[in-house]
């Protein structure tokens, strides 16, 4: 990377094929459209739109797959140049059902790995992880190695510096057990300043589900804002001295997958403005809301005057 980005992204990157029929199993679908997916890629390119320069660290296939993503990474605004080509495993596709307003299953294809998993970390700008505004990983990158060790290895040079995030991410599929998962994120934690996640995600994590205490067991973890989304009932955000909790926005859901990652986006343009907690949290809150009335997740990412503007609205 030529220059630190603001927001630096690690983690899964992929192709959603996401049905354009809804109320319908992938068995009647009859058509599909193609779009860039993967959590981390999602932040990236939500925080781009809010005009961060914002950079990802991963890996595609040497295929046709691994070139649109790239393509695609560079049309929304997002640095790619520690996105590596692995010379073996192929780009991994997603599918998803859409069943509004709460149902969407996900089938992911990353056998026998996803290159994302596979990132060395011999490979680390490391230059760019030290000097980002926003670094974020999710418990995802630290499933399989090589991934882990080079998740570790990121933490190590990011040395806890502030808006180092854990974005908590929990996908069983990903895991040999839930308890593996609680091992690689408890350890984690100690080397992050935010975590957030939902509620489910909080319990794989310090073993809560209760909104309170599952913020206050990871800010007893030792980081210094913990937020936990809460879906139809809002999200709940604490430091040590402070707390937020603000309700869900009203919205005809559509497709709620790559709401909470339009809500990483934001947040990190939050952070990086330096506003307060509340406003951060109902920016971030308006983003997710704005995109679950979208049936995309990539290219559905919300820019600052249609957040500022729902955020008017609720007001």
């Amino acid at each position: 990377m030529t220059s630190s980005p603001e927001v630096l992204t690690f983690g899964r990157l992929g192709v959603d094929l996401y049905p354009l029929q809804s109320g319908v199993g992938l068995d009647e679908v009859e058509t599909f459209g193609k779009f860039l997916g993967g959590s981390a890629a999602n932040v990236a390119v939500a925080a781009a739109r809010h005009g961060r320069r914002a950079g990802l660290i991963s890996r595609v296939g040497d295929d046709p797959f691994g070139r649109y993503l790239r393509a695609e990474l560079g049309r929304l605004g997002v640095d790619a140049a520690a996105v590596a080509t692995d010379p073996r495993l192929k780009t991994p596709i997603t599918f998803c059902e859409i069943f509004p307003p709460d149902d969407f299953p996900l089938y992911f294809y990353r056998e026998p790995k996803a290159p994302d998993l596979n990132v060395e970390p011999g490979e680390l700008p490391v230059a760019a992880i030290e000097g980002a505004g926003v670094f974020w990983i999710t418990a995802t990158g630290l499933s399989a190695e090589p991934s882990r060790t080079a998740h570790a290895e990121a933490l190590r040079h990011r040395a806890r510096r502030r808006h180092t995030v854990l974005d908590l991410d929990y996908r069983p599929m990903f895991w040999e057990s839930p308890a593996a998962a609680t091992a690689q994120v408890s350890a984690a934690l100690g080397h992050v300043t935010i975590a957030v996640g939902n509620r489910e995600e909080c319990e794989v994590a310090v073993g809560e589900t209760e909104p309170d205490r599952a913020a206050d067991a990871l800010l007893e973890r030792g980081v210094e804002l913990a937020i936990v989304k809460q879906g139809p009932r809002g999200v709940l955000a604490k430091t040590r001295s402070e707390r937020v909790e603000l309700p869900a926005r009203p919205v005809d859901v559509v497709n709620g997958l790559g709401a909470g990652d339009a809500f990483g986006g934001a947040l990190c343009h939050g952070l990086l403005s330096g506003w307060d907690l509340r406003k951060t949290l109902a920016y971030a809150n308006a983003a997710g809301g704005i995109v679950a009335g979208r049936r995309e997740c990539s290219t559905a990412m919300p820019t600052e005057h249609e957040v500022a503007e729902a955020v008017a609205s609720d007001a």
